[in-house]
């Protein structure tokens, strides 16, 4: 079968043009440019690439940025301090608190202490509730990315079968609501699979649209895919490759050479979900600024 790429690398250029017409616009009418802050707590590789990123895409927007960096043995109770003066900015749009943080913080108490109203990172309970009952609301930035790349690439969901591995709070969990949901992408009949899942293979190699969140380097292989599958790989993983420069290469959950052939659609890695997930974030700081969801 010939398959086509989901190629998030790609569409996350176009809507990063979209964007910043609409920045472009806002501010020639005499409104503020969006602003989205990011808190990065300690000196984690990975979130400092991540958030260095996300400042970037901001500059690149016309968004105005800020990164506000806090020790790694910064207390709990000075980080919610923090949050509680970033919710009363006036002239914040949103932010988001860069996980993962140091263990001695409770993740839950810090999302939690965001204003549901800037959160556009969609973690907090009042946004999951409203998710969950279909209301408007700021989505998780990875669900959101991946419903992005099948609407504009035009992937039929009403009634399909919908396997999602992984019920992280972050992807598996919000993405098997969004695509249960009545909406324009969505009405999908849903099967969340995780750990305790028993016989994996007989769920995935029923799926129209598989959606796996691991973090398993090539854990899901040809045969536990059905012929013409609709296939989102969400796993990053650094694989020791010596034959490569930098002594690594980056694999999905999804062992690609392998599964493609037998799919209609699927997203590479990297290049696929990742890109689309800064976009979201980008876009739903856009709806906080024009108040588009929260008066």
């Amino acid at each position: 079968m010939s398959y086509k790429l989901l190629n998030g690398k790609e569409l996350s250029q176009t809507i990063k043009g979209e964007i910043k017409q609409e920045v472009d616009a806002m501010v020639a009418n005499g409104h503020p440019r969006p602003h989205l802050a990011a808190v990065l707590v300690g000196n984690d590789g990975a979130s400092e690439t991540y958030v260095g990123h996300k400042v970037k895409m901001c500059d690149a927007v016309g968004f105005e940025s800020s990164l506000i960096r806090l020790n790694e043995d910064t207390s709990e109770e000075e980080l919610l301090e923090k949050i509680e003066q970033l919710n009363q900015q006036e002239d914040l749009d949103g932010f988001i608190v860069q996980l993962p943080l140091p263990k001695h913080i409770d993740a839950r108490k810090v999302t939690q202490a965001i204003d549901y109203r800037k959160d556009v990172d969609g973690f907090h309970p009042v946004n999951v509730g409203r998710m969950a009952q279909n209301l408007p609301s700021y989505l998780p930035a990875t669900p959101y990315g991946i419903l992005e790349l099948l609407e504009r690439n035009n992937v039929e969901t009403s009634g399909k079968e919908c396997v999602v591995v992984g019920r992280s709070n972050i992807v598996g969990s919000p993405m098997s609501i969004l695509l249960a949901r009545n909406a324009k992408v969505g009405n999908c009949t849903v099967t969340l699979c995780h750990s305790r899942t028993k016989d994996l293979k007989y769920h995935t190699s029923r799926a129209d649209i598989l959606v796996v969140a691991l973090g398993k380097p090539e854990f899901i292989t040809a045969d536990m895919v059905k012929e013409g599958a609709v296939v989102i790989d969400v796993g990053i993983t650094r694989v020791k490759d010596d034959s490569k420069k930098r002594g690594y290469r980056l694999a999905g959950d999804i062992k690609f050479d392998e599964v493609a052939p037998k799919c209609s659609f699927i997203t590479p890695v990297p290049g696929g979900v990742g890109p689309m997930t800064v976009i979201s974030l980008l876009k739903n700081t856009l709806k906080a600024s024009r108040k588009e969801i929260y008066t």
